[in-house]
């Protein structure tokens, strides 16, 4: 709607300042008459909007001129009120200042739409963590913060997976992400994108050199790399497996991450077809929980696995020379 646009764009240049005619049209998804258009409707209804052209030209609001208007729809002031991940701004600080700022966001939402804003906030919760893991670990991710904001190079001690120390690295972050209550510093080392769990460092020092980033690059990017990698790598070993139907359920709470294809179930028999990856070998042990409720069809090493880890677990307790209570 022309009206929407119209808010859209004044809210833009309050909180942007200048804004080149081409970026607005691409922002809002029109061309750059429109946007020329929409300056001239704004100017005849009393708004200081002008327009500059030229290399560094714009458009802009008189300095000084400001709306309390928010032009937050019913459905958008709503959305405000689902409070997705709670914990990611207990970690950065931000508790207080989040509720502060919902707070500021109720009072300025015109009074048909508070009702129905408070009501989402108490009828829609989002749970970030996953069933049947372990609670994510306090992590103080202060130190990060400080460098992804101040644009600094960071001194990190960091043990990997599986070593007995931890290791020092020089890096560049691009940011934050939490996922699934887990926090990861995105960064470069030596310009190749790393990814850094934040409760496996033991520090973490903000250096006085600054970061350099590698040009046009952003978080997001980043981020998408990093998590494509992990995916492919899980999927290494290609397990075929059958699992009885009144276990499926089960199943996937706890094995569906490593599902690479949709299941064959043709809704009648007991058993359901599926398919996995998995990193390495020892990863496949995981299946074990389900003992005589899922069968591995393939690959063969897989099988010859878990029979080993069966052998050993019967070798542990079903001996009669222990002590029993």
């Amino acid at each position: 709607m022309k009206s929407d646009r119209l808010l859209s764009i004044l809210l833009l240049l309050q909180t942007r300042g200048r804004v080149p005619a081409h970026e607005l049209a691409d922002r809002l998804e029109v061309s750059v008459r429109t946007i020329y258009r929409d300056v001239d409707a704004l100017s005849g209804a009393g708004v200081p909007v002008y327009a500059e052209r030229g290399r560094h030209g714009g458009i802009a609001l008189l300095p000084g001129y400001r709306t309390d208007v928010t032009g937050l729809t019913a459905d958008e002031s709503r959305a405000l009120f689902i409070l997705a991940a709670q914990g990611a701004h207990a970690a950065l600080g931000l508790d207080t200042a989040f509720g502060s700022a919902l707070r500021k966001v109720m009072a300025a939402l015109p009074a048909p739409h508070r009702p129905a804003a408070e009501l989402t906030s108490r009828r829609i919760l989002v749970e970030s963590s996953r069933w049947m893991g372990p609670p994510p670990r306090e992590v103080d991710v202060s130190a990060l913060q400080d460098a992804v904001f101040a644009d600094r190079r960071l001194r990190i001690r960091y043990r990997h997976s599986g070593a007995d120390a931890p290791r020092t690295y020089t890096v560049d972050p691009y940011g934050l992400v939490s996922k699934a209550g887990v926090w990861y510093l995105i960064a470069d080392r030596r310009a190749v994108p790393r990814l850094f769990r934040a409760d496996r460092m033991h520090a973490a020092t903000l250096t006085d050199a600054p970061v350099k980033r590698r040009a046009g690059v952003e978080l997001a990017d980043v981020w998408a790399v990093l998590k494509r990698q992990v995916e492919v790598r899980t999927g290494g070993i290609g397990v075929t497996a059958r699992v009885r139907r009144d276990r499926f359920d089960l199943f996937l709470r706890m094995c569906g991450n490593s599902l690479t294809e949709h299941p064959e179930d043709d809704g009648v028999s007991e058993w359901i077809t599926v398919r996995l990856g998995y990193g390495v070998l020892g990863a496949a042990r995981m299946l074990l929980p389900f003992a005589d409720h899922l069968e591995v069809l393939e690959p063969a090493e897989v099988r010859e696995e878990l029979a080993r880890c069966g052998a050993a677990i019967t070798g542990l307790y079903g001996g009669t020379d222990r002590a029993r209570p």
